[in-house]
C-alpha cells in the first residue's frame, strides 16, 4: 500500500508531497519527498505527523468517568474515588469490559492516538476466583483493540497486597490478585499467543511499591528480561508518607535501590519526585508516564516537569482515568501545570525560540513508542502509524510548519484529527470509524446495565 501525504513532518523535519510505502507488516518501507503521487496511491490532505501513543490508560474507568464529581462527607480524595471507583469497575465482565474498551479505544484513534498501553489489572471473576479461561479478560481487551485497529501493548498487572509490610487486600481488590508463579503463567500464555502478532506487544506491570513486596518485584523483573515493564510509583503524598515509615525511604529511592531500572521501564505519575530523585531517574533511561488530567482531577499533584527536563528526563503521556481521551489536552495541561507553579509562559519549550507544542509532540512520541515498544517516528522500518490533521479547518488557516502544532495543542478541543493510519491501514477517514456507531450503542448498554 502507499499513502501520498501533502505535508508531513519526518524526523528531518517538515517535507511536502511525501509519499510513504507500507510493507505487508504494516511497517514502513519507503519515504520519499517531492513526490508525484502514483495512481494506485491512498491520498491523505492535510498535515501529517506519527500517531501518538497513550501509555496508560485503565480501560474499565471510562465507564465511570465524569460519575465520581459529587463532593462526600469531606476531605474527598485519591483514596476515597478510589474506594468508588472499585465498587463500579468490579461489576464489569468480560462482556462489558469488551465493550467498553472498544468504545474507548476507537475515542483514542479519532483523538490521535494510535497505540494504547492497557494496565490491565482486572483479571478475575466477580467473586476474585479465576475465570474457566484465565486470559479470559485479556483476551477480551485484544478483541476490542483489534476491532477499533489500534495497536496494543497489554499490561497485565500483578497485584497481590493491600499496602507496604504486605498489608491484607480489601474486598475491592479481589479480582486484581495474583500469586507470581500464576502471574507469570499468564503473561507467557500471552507472549506466545501474540508471538507472531503485529499489532499486539505483551509487557507487565508490577502494580506499584505498596501492591507488589520488594522481593516479588525483584523475582518479576529478573522473570521479564525482555518487553516493557510499568508501574505505578510516588503518585500521592500519602503513599510517600506510608514508604518512609515502612522503608524509611521515598518510594523512588525505594524502586531505584531495589530493582535495576533501565530503559524498559515506564514510571506512571512519579508526581512526587524530589530533586536528586529527579536527577536519578532521568539518568536510568526510564521513561515518566505523565497523566496530567487524571492527576488533576484525583488532585494528585504537580510533577515537576521542568526540572526534570532539563536533566534529560524522558516522557510520554496517558489518559489513565480517562476523564480525557486527548492527547493535546493532556500537553496543553502538562504546560500549564507549570505555567501556574513557574508563573511564567513557555517553560517546557526546551530553549529559545522554539515552538512549546513541537518539543512536547516530540518528547512525547519518543517516551511513549520507547515506553510501548516502538513507533513514534515517520521512518523506515517503523510501523506505519499516521495521524493526519485537517489542514482545511479555519484553526489552522495561515499557519504553517510548527505553528500547526502549536494550534492543535494550545487552541483548544477542537477535532482537528481527519484521517488516521495505524498499521498501514486506514482506521478513521475524514473524522469517522466504521464501527462507530455499533460501539457507540455496545456502550451505551453496558453503562445502562452497570447503572441499574
Amino acid at each position: 500500500m502507499q499513502l501520498f501525504l501533502d505535508t508531513a513532518l519526518l524526523p528531518s523535519g517538515w517535507a511536502r508531497d511525501v509519499l510513504i510505502g507500507c510493507d505487508a507488516a504494516g511497517r514502513i518501507a519507503s519515504v520519499a519527498t517531492d513526490a508525484v503521487p502514483p495512481p494506485d496511491a491512498e491520498r491523505l490532505r492535510g498535515v501529517a505527523l506519527a500517531g501518538m501513543p497513550n501509555l496508560h490508560s485503565h480501560a474499565p474507568q471510562r465507564a465511570i468517568a465524569g460519575l465520581g464529581e459529587r463532593s462526600g462527607s469531606g476531605g474527598d480524595s485519591f483514596w476515597s474515588w478510589r474506594e468508588a471507583m472499585y465498587r463500579a469497575v468490579g461489576r464489569i465482565g468480560p462482556d462489558q469490559l469488551e465493550a467498553v474498551a472498544t468504545q474507548l479505544y476507537i475515542e483514542m484513534l479519532k483523538a490521535g492516538y494510535t497505540t494504547v498501553g492497557e494496565f490491565h489489572y482486572l483479571h478475575h471473576d466477580l467473586d476474585g476466583r479465576p475465570y474457566g479461561d484465565p486470559a479470559e479478560m485479556s483476551h477480551r481487551l485484544v478483541a476490542a483493540a483489534r476491532a477499533a485497529g489500534i495497536r496494543l501493548t497489554l499490561l497485565p498487572v500483578l497485584y497481590c497486597a493491600g499496602g507496604f509490610a504486605n498489608a491484607p487486600t480489601a474486598p475491592g481488590q479481589r479480582r486484581f490478585l495474583h500469586e507470581l508463579p500464576a502471574f507469570l503463567n499468564l503473561v507467557q500464555r500471552l507472549r506466545d499467543e501474540t508471538a507472531e502478532a503485529a499489532d499486539v506487544t505483551v509487557g507487565v506491570a508490577p502494580h506499584s511499591l505498596r501492591a507488589v513486596p520488594l522481593a516479588l518485584l525483584a523475582e518479576l523483573a529478573d522473570a521479564t528480561p525482555s518487553g516493557p515493564i510499568h508501574i505505578h510509583v510516588a503518585e500521592q503524598q500519602r503513599e510517600v508518607e506510608d514508604c518512609l515509615a515502612h522503608h524509611r525511604r521515598r518510594p523512588l529511592q525505594l524502586l531505584l535501590g531495589s530493582v535495576a531500572v533501565d530503559g524498559r521501564w515506564c514510571l506512571i505519575h512519579a508526581t512526587h519526585a524530589g530533586p536528586t530523585e529527579i536527577d536519578a531517574v532521568a539518568r536510568t533511561g526510564a521513561v515518566v508516564g505523565l497523566c496530567p488530567t487524571t492527576e488533576a482531577n484525583l488532585g494528585d499533584g504537580l510533577f515537576p516537569a521542568e526540572a526534570y527536563l532539563a536533566a534529560g528526563g524522558r516522557f510520554g503521556i496517558g489518559s489513565d482515568s480517562h476523564v480525557s481521551v486527548s492527547p493535546v489536552e493532556e500537553l496543553r495541561w502538562l504546560e500549564y501545570g507549570q505555567r501556574l507553579f513557574a508563573r511564567r509562559r513557555t517553560v517546557l519549550s526546551g530553549g529559545g525560540q522554539r515552538s512549546v507544542g513541537r518539543h512536547l509532540l516530540d518528547a512525547a512520541l519518543a517516551g511513549g513508542a520507547q515506553a510501548c515498544g516502538g513507533g513514534g517516528r515517520l521512518a523506515v522500518g517503523q510501523p506505519s502509524d499516521i495521524v493526519v490533521l485537517d489542514g482545511d479547518h479555519a484553526l489552522l488557516a495561515g499557519r504553517g510548519g510548527d505553528a500547526v502544532l502549536d494550534s492543535w495543542v494550545f487552541a483548544g478541543n477542537v477535532a482537528l484529527v481527519r484521517h488516521v493510519v495505524v498499521g498501514g491501514r486506514i482506521v478513521v477517514s475524514d473524522g469517522h470509524h466504521r464501527h462507530e456507531e455499533d460501539a457507540a450503542r455496545g456502550f451505551i448498554a453496558t453503562v445502562q446495565h452497570l447503572a441499574a
